[in-house]
């Protein structure tokens, strides 16, 4: 199964995310990852996503998690 997530990227005490698609049972353990769709920056509070990508992946039917859900609705503010 396919999910759209968070995957942290910063260095100690300086958080960034990419958001990603991964495969949800291999993933964790290997950190493949099939495509980058975005990223965020916690600090300055700045979301960029490939909404595009984002959608196309979704319709095929990869999960998004709520916090990746979150961050798109912020985006759209």
């Amino acid at each position: 199964m396919l999910k759209i997530r968070l995957q942290r990227v910063g260095r100690k005490n300086d958080p960034s995310f990419r958001v990603v698609l991964v495969e949800s049972f291999r993933a964790p353990k290997s950190g493949a990852v099939q495509e980058i769709l975005g990223n965020y920056d916690a600090r300055q509070k700045r979301i960029v996503l490939k909404r595009d990508r984002i959608d196309y992946w979704h319709s095929k039917g990869a999960q998004i998690t709520q916090t990746v859900s979150s961050l798109m609705k912020r985006a759209v503010k």
